[in-house]
């Protein structure tokens, strides 16, 4: 069974930094792309960033770009989100999620990031 288990989220003030963390287990994904989404409250869920199999593509919403940094260890099957310069607005449940071409297929339960200002 595929899961992807989302970790590290929490409260933090604006400016501040956390780094969320995503174990997948069931398969191996290092050949899948990964990547991370978002919900805010009352708002549809949004892309933040992925990147592909190897990890040397990348991919930023607008909005987080020169901010947030995705990395991923294939040996441990983990993806990161390392997320600076946190603002209130980036206030969300993230979501890990992964796919063959897309991160789309498989999706984890979410952690809660709350930015305070």
């Amino acid at each position: 069974q595929v899961q992807l288990v989302e970790s590290g989220g929490g409260l933090v003030q604006a400016g501040g930094s956390l780094r969320l963390s995503c174990a997948a287990s069931g398969r191996t994904f290092s050949s899948y792309s990964m990547g991370w989404f978002r919900q805010g409250p009352g708002k549809e869920r949004e892309f933040v960033a992925a990147n592909g199999w190897s990890g040397g593509i990348t991919y930023y919403a607008d909005s987080v770009k020169g901010r947030f940094t995705i990395s991923r260890d294939n040996a441990k099957n983990t993806v990161y989100l390392q997320m600076n310069s946190l603002k209130p607005e980036d206030t969300a449940v993230y979501y890990c999620a992964a796919g063959p071409t897309w991160p789309n297929e498989y999706w984890g339960q979410g952690t809660q990031v709350t930015v305070s200002s």
